[in-house]
């Protein structure tokens, strides 16, 4: 079994999922000055493939979701001692890493909410009300005004889950007049009262009475699936629904059949059930009361410095023998111990 790379002059890293080749523009990309790193600028998924891509990696990075690590792959990659990345991490096997001695580092940034994902929370907002996107497509095909939009002001925002993204979202809506209601956990809830929001009643409720909802929470099981067909439903016909956190908080099939159904009368998408999402038949595209984006809630320039900057210093605090944000400490007692990978 390879050993740890602890006080090495040199690490092979290598990086999945740079779409736009990034990474290397970054300034924070000079901390790895000295290493070796490899950048992936496509996306690949299939087990062959990524284990000849990583087969002399020893520290891998990560940007967010984009691919399943799984233990198919780990087993294939008797070099890989560290996986670094930010955030949360349903699309790597914990069990697998600490079995076969892989760490993985994940900064979880406390208090720091993530801007960026609730700016495009806002614009989606925005342009889903106004029908920026029609409006743009049909100047440019040579109509005028093709619709009546909708104003913000004096209208109810409803904000699911008041973490750190929601909390922000929340902000937003108060700067443009709008009349805030939060539904979410009790101790959020609680938080949110101090802040000098409403709390909704109750979860019918809240979706009755908003006409903008906007969802926050994390994907784990007890959300998935947390908002259901009859939660859309009772929304108003002339609603929007907003979702930049996991399709999976969405039941299978019930935003399709809601909005075919007429309530909500919009909806404004950043993430789905399938991603990258490849198929321009996929219902959501093409429905022109939907504004959709391609997850790119977290992807601006700031965003990266920020992800990249503890990434990086993740994979160095490992090199000097002092790992940081260890989600899974047992894996240096398992690769200590010589057991087999």
């Amino acid at each position: 079994m390879a050993a740890p790379f602890y006080t090495r002059a040199a690490v092979k890293i290598a990086i999945l999922d740079d779409y736009f080749d990034t990474v290397r523009t970054l300034a924070c990309f000079a901390k790895l000055a000295g290493h070796e790193v490899t950048v992936w600028t496509d996306h690949v998924q299939d087990t062959e493939a990524l284990a000849a891509r990583l087969r002399d990696t020893e520290a891998l990075v990560l940007i967010r979701e984009r691919t399943q690590i799984r233990a198919p792959l780990l087993e294939r990659l008797p070099g890989l001692r560290l996986i670094s990345q930010r955030s949360v991490y349903p699309h790597v096997d914990v069990e697998a890493c600490t079995r076969l001695g892989v760490l993985l580092c994940s900064s979880q940034h406390p208090g720091t909410p993530s801007y960026a994902a609730a700016e495009l929370t806002w614009g989606l907002v925005l342009a889903a009300e106004r029908q920026i996107p029609q409006q743009v497509a049909a100047l440019k095909a040579g109509r005028w005004q093709t619709g009546v939009g909708n104003s913000l002001r004096g209208r109810t925002l409803g904000i699911y889950g008041y973490g750190r993204i929601g909390s922000a979202v929340a902000g937003y809506g108060r700067a443009f007049g709008m009349d805030v209601l939060v539904w979410a956990r009790p101790e959020t809830l609680a938080k949110a009262r101090a802040e000098g929001y409403a709390a909704a009643a109750g979860k019918e409720a809240f979706f009755e009475s908003c006409d903008v909802v906007t969802l926050h929470m994390r994907l784990v099981e007890a959300t998935r699936g947390i908002v259901t067909g009859a939660d859309l439903a009772r929304m108003k016909k002339d609603s929007l629904i907003v979702n930049t956190s996991r399709a999976g908080l969405i039941a299978p099939g019930a935003l399709v059949a809601a909005l075919k159904a007429g309530r909500p009368g919009r909806a404004a998408v950043d993430v789905f059930e399938t991603e990258p999402l490849r198929d321009t038949a996929d219902p959501l595209l093409a429905m022109d009361n939907v504004v959709a984006t391609p997850h790119i809630g977290y992807v601006t320039r700031e965003e990266y410095e920020l992800q990249f900057t503890d990434i990086f210093e993740q994979i160095l605090a490992y090199a000097a023998g002092r790992p940081i944000n260890a989600v899974n400490p047992a894996a240096i007692g398992a690769r200590t111990a010589g057991k087999p990978a």
